[in-house]
């Protein structure tokens, strides 16, 4: 029991002790004292009634603490938030969704953030409204129902739509549960995300949709938990299932930039044909620590890399075991397999496949990453400095079915900055494989001659008329493009190549066009957005949402 349960109990428990002492005092006066207590029968009767009235008694202390429990929830939708608090709001039809808020909560504790947990239920719009940033884990019901405890919010908020405030203070994401075997997959975590984005709420990211559980749909959530917290170390909740395979191929693609070295990799598997994948899906990577690092690791605990361990996946040596394990922060380890058996392992990053299994490989499109105290990222030091060509890389291909391509012949915008041009990459080889050749890209970096990753491929396809349209931006050449309006500084990035191309949009979203956007989620998408907002109106960018014909993976 907490703190605050047990001193709102304590006036509870008192009165009930208080109760029985007066009934103790009023049965002794009635038969004048214990000594002439003497009828077995008149005993009963007197016990009888002492417990009945107990049990009256503790029955309505039970009622008290119990309504002081309801008005405490709902006390929690109309309170003045903590505004630096994130709001962790749950709406569970089986505690399955509540489950997986507080576990949220815990981790973004765990790096240090404030966070606040409430029933969705007890949650009004001015309450939301006073928020700044917003978790919303929520399950489907029935055919496409919100949570029955979720009712007080779908009536009094969602169906009040006109009254409720802008919210466009709020910064939000979405875990929407449900099973794909009904026909409503995830519908209420759809509709509330759909309202808040009408509302002018700004998404953290994507909404992430979980189908009976799937792990890799939480482990993408909980990357998205490492982002917001700040702390990309956050422990996987189930670790990926990673297979064994061979970096084979690693190529700078930015020589001289501006910004930080981008390197093309190849990956095969070390045993058997490639997995079978699709335009879209996402690489997660078991990182590893450098050799020399784990070295000099073992000499300040005194250990002997080589001592044979078992660390819960059979004996192996020791300096295996650390160089994909998070390490303890203070203290020597008394043995090797002490140690071994404290160990977490380290969590996975997501990377946008560049390629279809036909290509021979699995692509791969990674920036180095320099952290503000100028070491690297851990996962991007491993894959572009640390592992060499030949080197076994754990791997595991996780499906990203919001962003495959079209099935159909439709018009495709791909929109995309950075190593965002990797997921974009795929979707053009899927469709030139299906010979469509509708396609609109849009792309951005800083430097055409420096930054153009992937250039051969995107010419050649521009050459053949696989790209119907290309448009590039890049926002650090000196001279003037005439591309129309430019961000301060003079320079253009992808959102203002699709405002100056306004008329032309306007025309492919009426032919059916549908619009994916891949790269940074900081900066570019908000501002493509936008954009597609002040081109198409909102009801329109709304509708392409709740269509599926405007889709994103952005980082």
């Amino acid at each position: 029991m907490s703190a605050a349960s047990a001193s709102a109990g304590r006036p509870a428990a008192a009165a009930i002790v208080a109760l029985l002492a007066g009934v103790a005092a009023w049965l002794l006066h009635w038969q004048g004292g214990w000594p002439a207590w003497r009828d077995p029968g008149a005993a009963r009767l007197a016990a009888a009634a002492l417990v009945g009235l107990a049990y009256a008694g503790l029955c309505g202390a039970i009622a008290h603490a119990h309504r002081r429990r309801r008005a405490g929830r709902a006390d929690a939708g109309t309170a003045a938030p903590d505004a630096d608090a994130v709001l962790v709001a749950h709406a569970s039809q089986t505690g399955f969704a509540e489950q997986l808020a507080e576990r949220s909560a815990e981790a973004l504790r765990g790096a240090g953030v404030p966070v606040r947990v409430a029933a969705l239920g007890a949650l009004d719009a001015q309450a939301l409204a006073r928020t700044r940033r917003a978790l919303f884990v929520v399950s489907t019901t029935g055919e496409g129902d919100a949570p029955d405890g979720a009712a007080p919010f779908v009536q009094h908020v969602l169906a009040g739509d006109d009254a409720a405030p802008a919210l466009a203070g709020l910064r939000y994401g979405v875990l929407a549960l449900g099973d794909s075997t009904y026909r409503n997959f995830c519908a209420f975590g759809r509709r509330l995300d759909a309202w808040l984005r009408h509302r002018q709420a700004q998404p953290l990211f994507d909404a992430v949709e979980v189908d009976d559980g799937d792990e890799g749909a939480l482990r993408h959530w909980q990357h998205h938990l490492g982002l917001l917290a700040g702390d990309a170390d956050l422990p996987d909740w189930s670790p990926p299932r990673y297979g064994r395979w061979r970096l084979v191929e690693r190529r700078l693609t930015n020589p001289d930039s501006l910004g930080e070295p981008c390197f093309h990799l190849a990956l095969r598997p070390c045993e058997g044909a490639l997995p079978d994948w699709r335009a879209g899906d996402i690489a997660e990577i078991g990182p590893r620590h450098a050799a020399g690092e784990v070295d000099a690791q073992l000499r300040t605990w005194s250990l002997d890399g080589e001592a044979v361990v078992d660390a819960g996946d059979g004996p192996e040596p020791l300096r295996a075991v650390l160089a994909r394990s998070r390490w303890p922060g203070a203290g020597a380890p008394a043995s090797p397999q002490a140690l071994a058996a404290q160990l977490q392992p380290l969590p996975h990053r997501e990377y946008s496949i560049a390629s279809l299994p036909a290509d021979g490989a699995l692509h791969l499109l990674v920036r180095r990453l320099r952290r503000a105290d100028g070491r690297l990222g851990l996962a991007s030091a491993w894959l572009t400095r640390d592992a060499r060509v030949g080197d076994e890389i754990a791997l595991r291909i996780r499906t990203n079915a919001n962003f495959h391509a079209p099935l159909d012949d439709r018009p495709l915008i791909l929109v995309g900055n950075g190593t965002g041009i990797a997921g974009l990459r795929a979707l053009l080889k899927a469709r030139i494989a299906a010979g469509r050749a509708r396609n609109w890209l849009v792309f951005g970096e800083r430097q055409a001659a420096r930054d153009f990753h992937y250039r051969d491929d995107v010419e050649a396809w521009r050459a053949q008329g696989w790209i119907a349209r290309l448009d590039l931006a890049f926002s650090r050449d000196a001279e003037a493009d005439g591309a129309g309006p430019a961000a301060p500084g003079g320079r253009t990035y992808v959102q203002h190549r699709l405002a100056a191309a306004a008329a032309e949009l306007r025309a492919w979203i009426a032919d059916g066009a549908a619009v994916y956007v891949c790269g940074s989620l900081d900066g570019m998408a908000p501002a493509v957005h936008a954009a597609l907002v002040d081109v198409l109106g909102r009801d329109a960018v709304e509708r392409l949402l709740a269509e599926g014909r405007y889709r994103r993976d952005v980082y």
